[in-house]
């Protein structure tokens, strides 16, 4: 009897531990998919949150490049408005867009093979801004061309011996740059071309020989038709240049610096001569800001920075070929 008594105590031990031996069992297998689920639903997440930071990206890149294009059509439609606002009164700054609108230099066009030549120009100074120009032109030992209106004040004066002296191109841009003035005729033309050439020869010594057209000779503006004034200076001897590379800085003061350099960067790689529009007028801060970064770029590239002088390639908007 005690036999069958321990017999039955083993069997009841034994079923109890297989019993607990499923419990647990289930128990592991229960935990095992929760971690299986978890792992799913970490690797899901993962997977998401990656895609979302990626699509994000690529969202921030379009906002940035669709707000780069509407800066561009504000620009445009600020300087239409102006430009329509002040008509043939206007004092300065309201450069002709279509720059382009000259006949294509085929020759001049760039491949990768060509050393690229870069002329910037800085129109209607002096100001307050041409000093700190100059000084940024030093540290990066650039020569450059400054095309000068009329200024009888020490600052200026002292800009303009300080242009000539340090190695840059002086050149003229009209003594007051009212276009209702310039160009009221030929004979007020005359007047003001010969008192800015003689107020930089006063100055300096140099009998200045280029000359850059307010408004460029594609100007929309002149009472005078642009061939009598191209003849006159061609009497002269003296050569006058327009653009084929804009910075910008014409159509807003308040443009970023990062813009100004990309116009300029996006445009001289077309060309193996560029004559980039700049200017250093008192407001434009942005242009003073964007020069060094601009400078670095350049040098970077391998292009060669020069002043204007008598072998470089003329770019003009009008010739009397055309008219």
């Amino acid at each position: 009897m005690g036999a069958i008594s321990q017999d039955y105590g083993v069997l009841s031990y034994i079923r109890f531990s297989m019993d607990e031996q499923e419990a647990i069992q289930k128990k592991r297998e229960q935990i095992s998919r929760v971690q299986r689920t978890r792992r799913l639903v970490t690797i899901f997440l993962s997977i998401f949150i990656i895609f979302t930071i990626a699509a994000l990206i690529c969202l921030a890149v379009s906002v940035y490049s669709l707000n780069s294009k509407l800066d561009k059509l504000d620009q445009t439609i600020r300087y239409l408005s102006t430009h329509s606002a002040q008509g043939k009164n206007s004092l300065s700054y309201d450069y002709d867009l279509k720059q382009n609108s000259y006949k294509t230099d085929k020759e001049n066009l760039a491949d990768e093979s060509d050393i690229r030549k870069v002329y910037l120009t800085f129109d209607d100074g002096p100001s307050s801004n041409t000093g700190k120009i100059l000084d940024i032109l030093d540290d990066y030992n650039v020569k450059a061309t400054f095309f000068v209106n009329g200024r009888t004040d020490k600052h200026s004066i002292k800009m303009y011996k300080r242009i000539v002296n340090e190695g840059h191109t002086i050149g003229m841009h009209s003594y007051t740059h009212r276009y209702n003035q310039v160009y009221a005729s030929r004979e007020a033309f005359e007047k003001d071309f010969f008192r800015i050439r003689k107020l930089i020869y006063d100055t300096t010594g140099v009998k200045s020989v280029y000359y850059r057209f307010p408004g460029g000779s594609s100007n929309k503006v002149s009472n005078t038709n642009i061939s009598d004034l191209i003849s006159f200076l061609d009497k002269e001897k003296v050569t006058y240049f327009d653009w084929n590379v804009m910075s910008g800085d014409a159509v807003s003061n308040e443009l970023k610096s990062s813009q100004i350099i990309e116009n300029v960067m996006s445009d001289v790689i077309k060309y193996k001569t560029s004559v980039v529009l700049m200017h250093d007028a008192a407001n434009k801060d942005s242009t003073v800001a964007a020069l060094p970064a601009l400078i670095q770029k350049l040098q970077k590239e391998g292009d060669l920075l020069l002043p204007i002088d008598k072998d470089t390639r003329l770019i003009q908007h009008v010739t009397l070929s055309d008219k």
